[in-house]
């Protein structure tokens, strides 16, 4: 089965690594492409390719202030990808409440000065 473009939808967009360094990165505030060129570590053509990719499926938008371009992350846009790992994030507290409940019931078992 053929993969899907990158620009089909989030999750594919996300595939990339330094997409995502780029999200991480605009995370905290809006930055223009030689910011994040800059703290990425990544050629400014580079970003600027990435950041084509993740305004197509919406997950950055982008506003003129003067000649420079910045960047924000949209945050509705990144919804299904919260409520997708979500369903994992309950799955991996499920498991660590029961390691720590094995973990506390042999701390008692040892503690016990019966056995």
């Amino acid at each position: 089965m053929p993969r899907a473009a990158t620009t089909s939808d989030v999750f594919n967009a996300i595939a990339e690594p330094r997409r995502r360094d780029i999200l991480s990165y605009l995370a905290a505030r809006e930055r223009s492409v030689l910011e994040i060129a800059s703290a990425i570590d990544l050629e400014q053509p580079s970003v600027s390719k990435h950041l084509r990719v993740l305004r197509e499926v919406d997950l950055v938008r982008v506003r003129r202030d003067g000649r420079q371009m910045l960047y924000r992350v949209n945050g509705e846009a990144m919804q299904p990808l919260h409520d997708w790992a979500s369903t994992f994030e309950r799955m991996w507290r499920r498991q660590l409440s029961a390691i720590k409940a094995k973990a506390e019931a042999r701390r008692t078992h040892a503690d016990d000065p019966h056995d």
